[in-house]
């Protein structure tokens, strides 16, 4: 499980004057969800494009399940969706599989397979054009799993989607998402890929900036501290546990110790002569480091 499947090394892409992905170094490891998180325009279709050798790299180097980008025998194994899915919109859901089926040399026997695994079975008779948003890339997913591939590739598929549609994808990604099938999905939305991925890379302006689990990424939790009067209570944290870890917020303390836990706090403050209102625990949200790491950009 903790083999690679995807490997780039000073991974780059320029158009002119313009660095659309700069000096990439990325690892998706075998059997996880991996999250490529980033805001719009970051780098993340190039990156994936390349990946998928839809485009060359202007240097740097990249392999996909041991092979380079772009070869047979490495997409043979496996299925992408890249932005919109492109149908023929006047034949039914099935018949679209068929087609491309017919076209990749894959038995017919995966359709009704994938139709039932993206929930989409009911309704597969019906014209691609009478699709609703989500079906369309419920379809789409359906098309990059005909070949019952080790790596998925999918890129924003739960942009456009109404709340019920992104949910219904959510559920999706994590079902197809299990055993030894790898995903790798770009997003800027940071719930999306904090309820789905196991490990997330953050990109912004071309380069990767963090790496780690949601965990690791959003760092230790942080107690708030509510106590009166508020200088002195700061006076008395910042000597014991370091200035360095004590931050003033809208009336309140918000605390970083290491070790120190809260029911000591308390005792400390009340020993001082302290009142304390409140002291909890603070989990910072994705959303809050995302927008720390990238500066506020969405």
């Amino acid at each position: 499980m903790e083999s690679a499947i995807v490997e780039t090394t000073n991974l780059t892409k320029r158009y002119d004057d313009i660095t659309a992905v700069d000096s990439l170094d990325l690892t998706v490891r075998r059997g996880e969800v991996y999250g490529f998180l980033g805001p719009n325009g970051a780098g993340k279709t190039t990156t994936l494009r390349m990946l998928l050798g839809l485009i060359r790299p202007t240097f740097g180097t990249a392999t996909v399940l041991g092979e380079q980008p772009g070869t047979a025998t490495g997409l043979a194994r496996v299925g992408a969706l890249v932005e919109s899915p492109a149908f023929y919109p006047y034949l039914t859901g099935r018949r679209n599989l068929h087609v491309l089926a017919r076209y990749a040399g894959i038995s017919s026997s995966r359709i009704e397979t994938v139709l039932h695994e993206v929930e989409l079975t009911d309704r597969a008779r019906d014209q691609f054009k009478t699709y609703s948003l989500g079906m369309k890339q419920r379809l789409g997913v359906a098309a990059a799993l005909l070949k019952n591939p080790e790596l998925l590739i999918l890129d924003e598929p739960t942009n456009g989607l109404d709340p019920k549609g992104m949910t219904e994808m959510r559920t999706l990604i994590r079902n197809i998402g299990q055993g030894e099938r790898t995903v790798l999905l770009s997003s800027h939305l940071m719930g999306e890929v904090e309820q789905i991925c196991d490990r997330i890379g953050v990109i912004q302006n071309g380069e990767l900036i963090a790496e780690g689990t949601v965990d690791e990424l959003r760092g230790h939790a942080e107690l708030l501290v509510r106590a009166e009067p508020l200088d002195q209570a700061k006076q008395l944290l910042e000597g014991m546990i370091g200035d360095e870890h004590v931050q003033e917020s809208d009336g309140a303390l918000l605390l970083t110790p290491d070790t120190v836990q809260a029911g000591e706090i308390t005792r400390v403050l009340v020993r001082g002569g302290m009142t304390v209102k409140e002291v909890r625990p603070v989990e910072r949200s994705l959303e809050d480091t995302f927008l720390e790491l990238t500066g506020g950009s969405q």
